[in-house]
């Protein structure tokens, strides 16, 4: 376990997408979040209290987390400089980039001389299994998405904290390097050889008799060039009885892609049942979750609503609505005396 209290790293970040990592352990796990740390030149925050080094250290933070994303994940000389002033100040130091810590002697001789641990959560299992598709017991939903970085941790959370509050069994299965945060556990998807990810995403959602629900986040997009590999292997290995489709409204285009639009909602949910009936048959849609966190409240419910109306389907906004019209529904395909029904097929 990554030790808490935290303190967030946000650097010298400008852009929201950017300490989405940050923003996400914030959110979720506010009882771990002691204070963030910023650079000169950083814009944003999360609202917590600035702290030094030192200064979190003697508060008592335990771990630094470097809750920044970067084109390509890097560390940089800045990073690096930081991570070894917060060893020397007493803090372990857990990252989730794709640059990992150890690769720099600087920061690994630090932690050694000062007793401390790095933790990088983008390493994946050293060894994994490739994915069979072998039917499995238990109830598996997975979240999918129009784009990247359109909700699919956070809906997936909401989903495990309401479907907890109706004293469901549901375990929240972390596939990327935000969730790994918060849930201490899971597989960083998008660091697993090609061949192992459907087989990755098995070995976290294994077999399971009590009845209860799996919950995968869900990672890129089926339409995204850059990620769609990925988007599928989860589909395949996930082997949902449900999906929820996730989008932001009003995104201009596919992210890191100008000029590329996003996809139609209908041809996206149909792709998204077409591609999981490999390994499920009985996939099902039951629910459409919407960031609308650039929309006024008014314009939101009323296209959260001609949505719902749209396509059959409860359609909210996980953080400003929650998600208890979608757990409805999935409590009512999935309830013991009748079978799921293929909805927005």
């Amino acid at each position: 376990m990554i030790p808490p209290p935290y303190l967030l790293y946000l650097g010298d970040s400008q852009n929201e997408l950017s300490v989405k990592t940050s923003r996400g352990v914030a959110y979720w796990r506010p009882e771990w979040s002691l204070g963030e740390h910023r650079g000169p030149e950083c814009t944003l925050t999360l609202g917590l209290p600035h702290l030094g080094f030192a200064e979190a250290a003697e508060k008592g933070a335990k771990t630094l987390i470097v809750g920044v994303a970067n084109a390509g994940g890097v560390l940089g000389p800045k990073i690096v400089a930081d991570v070894v002033a917060a060893l020397e100040a007493g803090l372990h130091v857990a990252s989730g980039l794709h640059e990992r810590l150890t690769e720099h002697p600087e920061i690994v001789e630090a932690a050694q001389r000062r007793g401390l641990s790095l933790f990088d959560v983008r390493e994946p299992p050293k060894k994994m299994a490739v994915g069979n598709g072998r039917p499995r017991a238990g109830h598996r939903l997975l979240t999918v998405g129009t784009d990247c970085s359109v909700g699919k941790m956070y809906t997936t959370l909401a989903l495990e904290r309401e479907m907890r509050g109706r004293g469901m069994a549901a375990d929240f299965r972390a596939t990327g390097q935000t969730g790994i945060f918060i849930a201490q556990s899971g597989v960083p998807i998008d660091a697993v050889i090609a061949d192992f990810i459907s087989g990755g995403i098995e070995a976290i959602s294994p077999a399971r008799h009590d009845g209860g629900w799996d919950l995968i986040e869900g990672q890129g997009s089926l339409f995204h060039p850059s990620y769609a590999g990925v988007s599928l292997g989860l589909l395949h290995g996930a082997q949902p009885d449900a999906i929820v489709l996730c989008h932001e409204p009003g995104r201009p285009h596919m992210r890191g892609l100008p000029g590329r639009d996003l996809p139609d909602l209908q041809a996206c949910l149909e792709a998204n049942l077409a591609s999981a009936t490999l390994t499920n048959p009985g996939v099902t849609a039951v629910g459409i979750a919407f960031n609308t966190s650039n929309l006024a409240p008014d314009e939101a419910r009323r296209l959260c609503d001609e949505t719902a109306a749209r396509f059959n389907l409860p359609c909210q906004d996980p953080v400003s609505m929650g998600v208890d019209q979608i757990v409805d529904r999935l409590v009512e395909c999935f309830a013991p005396s009748q079978p799921a029904l293929n909805i927005g097929r």
